[in-house]
């Protein structure tokens, strides 16, 4: 045991978490049972998708165990246990996109593609994936309880707090990252309440509700993707900046912010240029029976680099206790988004795709207010050539090569082996150009796992 930990306070730290638990537990159980309970009402009478009740209903346990898993997170983050939150985050979105991509295609085969079962099996790999998570914190918890006991026995900096006193303090930090939370997939629900009512004005209502099947089933799951990459960062730095602000180590909380944005153009950029190139081929591999919407994918990854940033930057500035400003940002961003939808939606030569169009201009703005925020609060010095000018080169550069090495190959082998050699070869392509670039300093490149080495093997090459 470290010795920094035996003077921290680990019975106080305890103690809070049991009561934001059981707060939590009792706010996701009563969200569930409302959900549940008022799917029937919600999808025929509110959104007028009677087929939706059944995608509600799968949803709803999902609730109970994000909103349990989100307080073990945070317990695990407080203790610098950052891994854990890493690894949850990874098995959650690796078992939704399995099981979306299983169950869906299933379905496809035994309904003849209805969509209305597809979109209940996307929301039931949804349900299975946070229950995954869940049930991997509780084991890890499970088995640290004999090291929990004895950090609580050697603690000796305690200070008794009333419960009601906690509860407070815990309701005034959660109750604007919650609202966050909320507003993050308002955007989806914008969506369900807007495309079906108004494509179904000039579309046949089964089309209409294909249409938001393929965006609300497909489309997000796979946009959802590179958004688990970027959480561990973007969780990462709100004990990460805290600490370093108690501390008073401001240039800490300064570089901590900059390389964390950093990161996440880094793996935004690829996957938004992927998305756009490869859309047909990976829907063809990834949903065989099911692979339409090619260019409503390419749209729609428009919003990833955009969401990446809006984690990063909204991390960082929950890091700095600056709680509100995320929240501000994104329900600008929201209503911004239903103002797009009700008017792109209606026009005819764009239907579905104003919705993507719609969500890309709220998170664009959503990024925008959040990050010049963060600018003027860490005063961050954020460099042209190496956050926007080398990204693009290096993305350049892998896009070109993988397009032609697709086209060669899908000339001589069947196309789902092309699209995954050509994807394997981006990968490559892009982490050699990042390294010839020279994106990251020294100091920087330490900071990856491995780094030391990878240093080292540069430096023989003349590299660095």
């Amino acid at each position: 045991m470290q010795k920094e930990s035996q003077f921290g306070n680990h019975r106080g730290a305890n103690k809070i978490f049991k009561v934001a638990f059981i707060v939590f537990a009792f706010i996701g159980l009563l969200g569930t049972f409302l959900l549940f309970s008022s799917a029937s009402v919600i999808a025929n009478e509110w959104l007028e998708i009677p087929e939706a009740e059944m995608t509600l209903v799968a949803l709803s346990p999902a609730i109970f165990f994000v909103a349990v898993s989100s307080v073990m997170r945070g317990y695990f983050n407080g203790r610098k246990n950052l891994e854990i939150t890493a690894k949850t985050q990874f098995i959650e979105q690796f078992f939704k996109t399995g099981f979306t991509i299983l169950i869906v295609e299933l379905v496809a085969i035994f309904t003849n593609t209805s969509t209305k079962f597809m979109a209940a099996g996307a929301n039931i790999a949804t349900t299975l994936a946070t229950f995954s998570s869940f049930s991997y914190l509780l084991l890890y918890y499970n088995q640290r309880k004999s090291e929990i006991a004895q950090e609580i026995k050697s603690t000796i900096n305690y200070k008794y707090e009333k419960v009601h006193t906690i509860l407070k303090n815990v309701l005034l930090v959660s109750i604007p990252m919650t609202i966050s939370s909320i507003l993050s997939s308002v955007t989806k629900n914008i969506d369900a309440f807007t495309v079906n009512k108004i494509l179904s004005t000039y579309l046949p209502p089964e089309i209409a509700i294909e249409k938001y099947g393929i965006l609300g089933g497909k489309i997000e799951t796979l946009i959802a993707l590179p958004l688990s990459f970027n959480m561990a960062f973007s969780t990462a730095l709100i004990p990460t900046i805290s600490a370093a602000i108690a501390k008073r180590n401001t240039e800490t909380a300064k570089n901590t912010s900059s390389f964390s944005i950093l990161i996440s153009i880094l793996i935004g950029l690829p996957c938004t240029l992927g998305f756009c190139i490869f859309a047909q081929p990976i829907l063809n591999l990834l949903y065989p029976n099911a692979n339409s919407g090619a260019l409503l994918l390419q749209i729609a990854s428009i919003s990833i680099i955009f969401s990446l940033l809006i984690q990063t930057t909204n991390g960082a500035l929950q890091g700095f206790g600056k709680f509100f400003i995320p929240t501000l940002s994104l329900g600008i961003g929201v209503v911004i988004k239903l103002i797009l939808n009700l008017i792109l939606l209606r026009i005819p030569k764009l239907n579905i795709y104003g919705a993507s169009i719609g969500t890309a201009c709220c998170n664009i703005i959503s990024f925008v207010i959040a990050f010049v925020a963060l600018k003027k609060i860490a005063k961050l010095k954020i460099s042209f050539s190496k956050f926007i000018l080398k990204p693009i080169v290096a993305n350049f550069i892998m896009g070109i090569c993988s397009y032609f090495i697709f086209m060669m190959l899908n000339c001589i082998l069947a196309e789902n082996l092309a699209t995954i050699i050509s994807i394997l070869s981006a990968i490559a392509i892009y982490f050699i150009s990042i390294i010839v670039l020279k994106i990251f300093t020294k100091e920087e490149l330490y900071l990856f796992p491995f780094g030391q080495n990878l240093c080292f093997f540069l430096e023989k090459l003349r590299i660095y």
